[in-house]
């Protein structure tokens, strides 16, 4: 027991950049009959919990189908000094009957990371999470707005936060992305 508290400690460090909580993570429901290639193409973030490795602005995820059936996921986002930062990575369907449980790796070197759709319309909205168990103490979360256009209405971000609260997701610290001034 107390290894694992030791453990813990060290790993507080590591994720203060990221949204942590006590327990084990939600199970959220997900989209039923989730159609990837629906949800291939442009998606702007609209707001998100934190994550060390979103601190630009105009950022944005593009989906496209490769031949071997994974996707290719290009992240983009625009810093202050106008440098655009491009992370590729790849997305697959771990399992076809749970198709909305998509893994993401942006690193040949890392394990896939849990890409949970929880819903889409594919031409609108499409409300993202993740989300890492770290011994069943805590755990690490993620949790995106996403839509089509850079400039959503403000009853389609609203719906995307109800379904996340609904689901049991704390939205404490989720902030907006800004997505004005962006080039497209």
């Amino acid at each position: 027991m107390m290894s694992s508290l030791y453990l813990v400690f060290l790993l507080v460090p590591l994720v203060s950049a990221q949204t942590y909580r006590w327990g084990s993570c939600p199970k959220p429901m997900v989209q039923p009959n989730f159609n990837v290639t629906n949800y291939l193409g442009r998606w702007y973030e609209i707001e998100k919990l934190p994550a060390s490795f979103e601190r630009g602005n105009c950022i944005e995820a593009n989906y496209a189908l490769k031949k071997d059936g994974t996707i290719q996921v290009l992240n983009s986002q625009v810093y202050e000094d106008n440098k655009t930062e491009i992370a590729e990575g790849t997305a697959v369907v771990r399992d076809p009957r749970d198709a909305a449980k998509l893994g993401v790796s942006f690193s040949y070197f890392s394990p896939y990371s849990p890409y949970w759709v929880l819903t889409t319309d594919y031409e609108s909205l499409s409300v993202v999470y993740s989300c890492t168990d770290i011994l069943h103490i805590f755990h690490i979360e993620f949790a995106w707005i996403l839509t089509r256009d850079r400039f959503p209405p403000a009853e389609t971000v609203s719906s995307g936060k109800d379904l996340l609260t609904k689901e049991g997701i704390n939205l404490c610290g989720m902030t907006a992305t800004v997505q004005t001034g962006c080039e497209d």
